[in-house]
């Protein structure tokens, strides 16, 4: 299929489907036009992408993750260090809340004041 095509069937912009590619996360086909032709998979790993970028993980991470997912939203076969991995991005994302809560409450304190 072509990008447009993947692009209606999925709800993400070209653009960002050219992104995804870029990053190593979507596989694609050069045509003899050279069209980009995406397989029917294509649908399923950008679903994939979506879900993990909603989690919060960023692309660097997605590319070690999405080799190991399956279905679409997703669960895991844990290939080895995948738990570790997802468990220190855990970690940093409580500690960037934590950071968060502390600046939130910094503000409020300011807020407060005559």
């Amino acid at each position: 299929m072509l990008i447009g095509e993947l692009s209606g069937r999925t709800g993400v912009s070209a653009r960002l489907l050219r992104y995804y590619e870029a990053q190593g996360l979507l596989q694609v086909e050069r045509g003899p036009n050279g069209y980009r032709e995406y397989g029917e998979d294509a649908v399923l790993t950008v679903r994939k992408v979506r879900a993990l970028l909603s989690a919060g993980l960023t692309t660097e991470v997605i590319r070690e993750v999405l080799p190991c997912t399956r279905g679409e939203q997703p669960g895991f076969d844990w290939c080895a260090d995948l738990r570790e991995l997802l468990d220190r991005e855990l970690a940093a994302m409580d500690e960037r809340i934590d950071d968060l809560r502390r600046s939130r409450g910094a503000l409020a304190g300011y807020l407060t004041q005559p």
